[in-house]
């Protein structure tokens, strides 16, 4: 192998410092999956730089998330303090800001003149996205990328979508546009079976923005967008796209927002908002190319520990918890007797399909119903934490040096690299 020169190596580093950057921030970061997916993203002119990360965890005095983050990445420019007590003025300017944040109640409390008028309940972690944009004014952000669970655009139940109008609102009063889509990881040929809704939000006066505001709808939504140019999807009609006009007074929304159809949805699957208009629709998957599947990301059996088998005896309790049930059970408060009923499970998990979503309570050796088991060389085994990083597309040992249990629960709270990166790929592309 031949090593470089002093001339390449500082070759190299001029280069690197030339690049064009898009400077980013990682909040509720996590061990890193936003930065790793947007790591692997690179042209020969620009790449991502992560600039300054937070994650902190409120319910435990070790920071297991924050210290491996560190370990993997460096201590530098890393925040480990509650961001809803973190100065703005201590966070970097920036063009991308990443996270996953909370599905929380983000109804707005009360007015406040001083405020934009509105003040967002005490520890909502979206609230804390919109005051570093708000505090940033001129300096905010060309790019926000959000990941979130699917239900957030139908809470609450009661006005299915007025949380999502809320986030739509306050980013149009902030001169963004925004764009959002339901990803199944599966259904686009990575290894696990993970819905969840990412958004992508463009200040006025990027590409991005311009792109939603020179196009038809059905043009954006099935080719010109950010999400239909990175994940594609059959030709929607237009007679098939929804539109709705939103609010500009965030305590209306709260209020009123959905209440006289409230268990209609008025956020569909895929969809983008720009000038306070929002337009979507169902989708169809169209992709072509390679599927995953779990028996793809199975470490080496002679390298799996002993206690990641199940015995005869431990094997009756998961057949149990993983087949169809009808108990009888009585209301805590109202003394009311009811069935509680539960089908039955595919058991064990198939080997020729993608894996089922991988959940925080994934971790122990206690019989579960949502825990996922394989059946290998006519063995029952649990997976180990390597393998569900691999399912989440992370590097092998990504969280080592924690307990297993642990490790499973930080993979629980991951996303899907891949998603990421490929939408890495798309944003590199627009910013020019």
């Amino acid at each position: 192998m031949k090593h470089p020169t002093l001339f390449s190596m500082q070759f190299i580093m001029e280069e690197n410092n030339y690049m064009n950057k898009i400077k980013t921030i990682e909040l509720f970061a996590g061990v890193g999956g936003f930065r790793l997916g947007l790591n692997k993203v690179k042209n020969k002119d620009k790449n991502f730089e992560v600039v300054w990360s937070n994650q902190w965890e409120p319910s435990t005095k070790v920071q297991h998330a924050s210290d491996i983050y560190c370990a993997r990445f460096g201590f530098e420019n890393h925040s480990n303090e509650n961001i809803c007590e973190v100065d703005t003025q201590e966070i970097p300017d920036h063009d991308l800001l990443v996270g996953g944040f909370p599905c929380q109640d983000y109804s707005v409390a009360s007015t406040l003149k001083n405020s934009h008028g509105i003040i967002g309940k005490k520890g909502v972690l979206w609230w804390e996205i919109y005051r570093i944009l708000l505090e940033k004014k001129d300096k905010s952000p060309k790019y926000l990328l959000l990941e979130n669970v699917d239900r957030l655009l139908k809470s609450p139940a009661s006005q299915r979508g007025r949380d999502f109008a809320i986030i739509l609102s306050s980013l149009n009063a902030l001169g963004y546009s925004v764009e959002w889509r339901v990803i199944n990881a599966s259904e686009y040929g990575m290894p696990q079976r993970r819905r969840r809704v990412f958004i992508f939000a463009s200040k006025k006066g990027t590409n991005a923005y311009n792109t939603l505001s020179d196009n038809g709808y059905e043009e954006v939504i099935n080719t010109q967008g950010v999400f239909a140019q990175t994940f594609p999807i059959k030709n929607i009609k237009t007679q098939n796209i929804l539109t709705g006009k939103l609010s500009d007074n965030l305590v209306d929304i709260t209020e009123n927002f959905n209440k006289k159809k409230p268990k209609q949805n008025a956020f569909l699957d895929a969809g983008y908002m720009i000038n306070g208009t929002y337009y979507t629709s169902k989708i169809e998957v169209d992709y072509k190319e390679k599927h995953t599947v779990l028996g793809d990301f199975l470490e080496d059996e002679k390298k799996i520990p002993d206690e990641f088998y199940i015995n005869d005896e431990e094997l009756k309790k998961w057949h149990y918890q993983k087949g169809a049930k009808s108990i009888q059970r009585i209301h805590k408060t109202t003394g009311h007797k009811y069935l509680y009923t539960e089908g039955s499970m595919g058991f064990p998990d198939a080997l020729d399909k993608p894996s089922r979503t991988i959940i925080t309570g994934e971790g122990g050796a206690s019989a579960s119903r949502f825990k996922h088991v394989v059946l290998v060389n006519g063995k029952h085994r649990r997976l180990i934490p390597l393998e569900l990083e691999r399912l989440n597309m992370f590097p092998d040992n990504h969280t080592f040096g924690v307990t297993d249990t642990k490790r499973a629960f930080l993979m629980g709270n991951a996303l899907v690299v891949g998603i990421v990166e490929q939408l890495g790929h798309t944003i590199l592309k627009m910013d020019t």
